[in-house]
């Protein structure tokens, strides 16, 4: 398996969207409680208000948009994930302590390889799952489980 890039693909950044119905709510998730730094935000942009979040820094960004009245999203799935592969389980522990006392609490995997490896799953307001992994992937193997 080859791990290079294709060079026909001059990529600079990497951006994926998702729509929420709850744009406040996830706003407060994934900037004050999550901590994750806005590169840029707006508000009824040709109906839509957005923000665009840092995933580390910026070249990969998540991007959040809420559109329609009311907002409509597709209903969430254990599979539609983030996972944030943070240094160590000091690193994980750190990052769960900040969600807990925040008030949100961990939820179950679907998938058995998440917690098999020490990984800890939230929800957000929109009900997608927030994964929070020991190990960076491509970095290191996971911990055995």
């Amino acid at each position: 398996m080859s791990h290079s890039w294709p060079s026909h693909l001059d990529v600079g950044a990497v951006r994926f969207a998702r729509p929420t119905a709850r744009y406040d709510d996830v706003l407060v998730f994934y900037r004050d409680v999550l901590g994750l730094p806005v590169l840029a935000q707006w508000r009824d942009h040709q109906g839509y208000d957005g923000v665009v979040l840092g995933l580390p820094g910026t070249p990969v960004h998540m991007e959040l948009l809420q559109h329609g009245d009311p907002p409509r999203i597709p209903e969430p799935h254990p599979e539609n994930q983030l996972v944030l592969y943070l240094r160590g389980p000091e690193a994980v522990s750190v990052a769960v302590r900040r969600l807990t006392e925040a008030g949100h609490s961990p939820v179950p995997s679907a998938n058995p390889y998440w917690p098999d490896h020490g990984a800890v799953l939230f929800e957000d307001p929109d009900g997608w799952h927030i994964v929070l992994a020991p190990w960076v992937f491509g970095e290191e193997p996971p911990p055995a489980g």
